[in-house]
């Protein structure tokens, strides 16, 4: 008999330090794999938010429940994510899953309590939003431009200063790369014909192609793109 693949998860260190929310989940999934006589054969626990697909936890248990044609089994669907697009790759990595909140729902059920729950998170987002806003507004300081917030801990926000530079410019390159993804061989090409980075830049342009910000290519930018493909073959 093929065994169930738990998978818990919850948004912050605190609540995987404390338990909290993981009792819940725990209890759910013992209580459906009571009812259907499934033994769980495998835990994993992720300390993730849900916006975020990046969750090793949760590939090892959808490749588990693959390999050993488990059924990967969470408490609640948004536990897995309140994206659309990201449920749907895990619906079709062809591993058995279920949510222990609607056990009898098939995939087109699945998609649309995705979507109301996709729904939901952002409109918390946006109430969330407007009312930070409204807080400024008042005059209110929020987050670390609250009096005292640094005292003490000044090498802490000069360290997070770095980090957050670091992780923008990663994202930066990032954006830049799949922005130009489609036209680096041709330029790496021309480039290696002899072409100088001012007739490439005209030959784009005659193309009618432009930079991600809807300008004309000229030798610099073309110079970048072929920089950044060379620091990254």
């Amino acid at each position: 008999m093929a065994g169930i693949i738990a998978y818990f998860r919850v948004s912050t260190k605190q609540q995987g330090a404390s338990g909290l929310g993981l009792e819940g989940q725990a209890a759910a999934v013992e209580a459906f794999a009571k009812a259907t006589g499934k033994p769980i054969v495998a835990r994993y626990t992720e300390i993730e938010s849900g916006r975020n697909s990046a969750r090793p936890e949760l590939a090892k248990a959808l490749s588990h429940a693959k390999r050993s044609k488990g059924t990967l089994c969470v408490a609640k669907l948004d536990r897995l994510a309140r994206d659309v697009e990201f449920l749907a790759k895990v619906m079709n990595s062809e591993a058995d899953f279920v949510a222990c909140d609607n056990p009898t729902a098939n995939r087109l059920t699945l998609h649309i309590l995705s979507a109301v729950a996709e729904n939901e998170a952002r409109a918390i987002s946006d109430r969330t939003k407007a009312a930070l806003q409204a807080a400024k507004r008042r005059g209110v300081k929020l987050g670390s431009a609250r009096p005292g917030h640094w005292t003490g801990r000044e090498e802490a926000r000069l360290a997070g200063l770095v980090k957050a530079r670091v992780v923008a410019a990663a994202a930066r390159t990032e954006r830049a790369e799949q922005a130009y993804a489609d036209l680096q061989p041709a330029m790496v090409e021309l480039r290696a014909k002899g072409l100088t980075l001012a007739a490439i830049a005209d030959e784009l342009n005659a193309q009618g192609h432009t930079t991600r910000r809807g300008k004309a290519w000229n030798p610099v930018q073309v110079a970048r793109v072929l920089e950044r493909f060379a620091s990254n073959a």
